[in-house]
């Protein structure tokens, strides 16, 4: 499992429309081959600044399988004019501590 972790700064006054468009852009991130899930969290110190964390199988289900489809066009449509700046993206996997 990889965990995809995007920490998101949403332009000053767009929070609720970038919120509205997070929901409709859920359904297509959820239908992706190898998602597992997603949330999206809401910094309490920062206005604007988001964390979202999406589990994905594997890395390449992100990396290619998403980011090259016809889908991440329509979430880029739905959610990339809201960033300033862009979101740094990274990529997690845990570690057995057992």
């Amino acid at each position: 499992m990889t965990l995809e972790a995007a920490m998101l700064q949403v332009k000053d006054g767009m929070q609720e429309e970038f919120e509205e468009a997070f929901r409709q852009a859920s359904k297509i991130i959820s239908s992706m081959k190898g998602y597992i899930t997603h949330e999206l969290q809401r910094c309490l110190e920062v206005e604007g600044k988001y964390l979202l964390l999406v589990k994905w199988e594997t890395l390449e289900d992100h990396t290619i399988g998403f980011r090259r489809s016809s889908e991440y066009q329509e979430w880029k449509k739905l959610l990339h004019h809201f960033y300033d700046p862009f979101p740094t993206v990274e990529h997690f996997e845990k570690i057995n501590l057992s």
